[in-house]
């Protein structure tokens, strides 16, 4: 979006939108209509649900999510937070690019492998053990 043409929104309006037929949330001052996202959110719909009209930059932020994640979201950004409803937070979006951080970006691909395997292991032995 282009400065310029931004769309500013009120806190007030996007607490109207907090259902499965109208879902906005605000992330880091930005406003996004995640309605059409819904069914396709990794972790259940229930999710942005409960996040919906309100913002959701810590919940967003203590997930975790990946830069393809970030990337994604672009395309349901609507429009910016007005200011007088901006939340001054002491806590930064994380870095887009990969090599900003690229620690924690090897410690999320480490994280990211290690609990399927925990999972299928203790599958394997559920499975030997009942079976």
């Amino acid at each position: 979006m282009s400065e310029s043409k931004t769309k500013i929104f009120r806190l007030e309006e996007v607490k109207k939108n907090k259902n499965s037929k109208s879902t906005w949330v605000v992330i880091h001052n930005s406003v996004y209509n995640v309605t059409e996202f819904l069914n396709e959110h990794p972790g259940g719909e229930e999710v942005l649900l409960e996040q919906a009209g309100r913002d959701a930059s810590e919940a967003f932020e203590d997930v975790g999510h990946s830069s393809d994640a970030r990337e994604m979201m672009e395309k349901y950004k609507i429009g910016e937070l007005a200011e007088e409803d901006r939340v001054k937070t002491e806590r930064k979006p994380q870095a887009w690019s990969s090599d900003a951080s690229s620690a924690s970006s090897k410690d999320n691909n480490w994280n990211a492998w290690l609990i399927p395997v925990v999972i299928g292991i203790v599958t394997i032995v559920l499975y030997k053990y009942l079976s």
